[in-house]
C-alpha cells in the first residue's frame, strides 16, 4: 500500500464515524421532538 492508500483508508473511516454520529444525533433529536410535541398536546 502506498501512502496515499493509507490516507484514503483513514479518511473513509473518519467520515464513516462522523456520519454514524450525526445520524444517531438526528434520530435522537427527531425522537425528542416527537415526544415534546405529544407532551404539549
Amino acid at each position: 500500500m502506498s501512502g496515499m492508500d493509507i490516507v484514503m483508508v483513514i479518511a473513509v473511516i473518519l467520515f464513516a464515524r462522523l456520519g454514524v454520529r450525526l445520524f444517531i444525533r438526528y434520530q435522537k433529536m427527531k425522537k425528542d421532538s416527537t415526544k415534546n410535541t405529544s407532551e404539549k398536546k
